[in-house]
């Protein structure tokens, strides 16, 4: 498993875009179907392929024709704490 945490900000994207390509093949989607499916244009999505730049709405709409919406739901959601006192207060709260 790739661990993003110690990659750069193009790495992680051109990760993410295999990934997403991966999916899209494993449902023999052609780039011009998904980006249909998900309402986004060919050259947005064919960009996103080649040089791994979207705007993040079009990236979840993208998630949602591949059905990977969920994904979204760990995005940012483990805190991080520098403390166990941090840890406490949070608790707290």
């Amino acid at each position: 498993m790739i661990q993003l945490e110690q990659k750069t900000a193009p790495q992680i994207a051109e990760a993410v875009a295999k990934r997403v390509q991966k999916r899209r093949k494993e449902r023999h989607f052609t780039q011009r179907e998904l980006a249909a499916r998900a309402g986004v244009s060919f050259a947005s999505y064919k960009r996103f392929e080649q040089k791994h730049e979207i705007a993040f709405d079009s990236l979840i709409k993208i998630a949602i024709a591949l059905g990977m919406e969920k994904d979204f739901d760990n995005l940012f959601a483990t805190p991080h704490f520098s403390s166990i006192e941090e840890l406490i207060a949070s608790e707290k709260n």
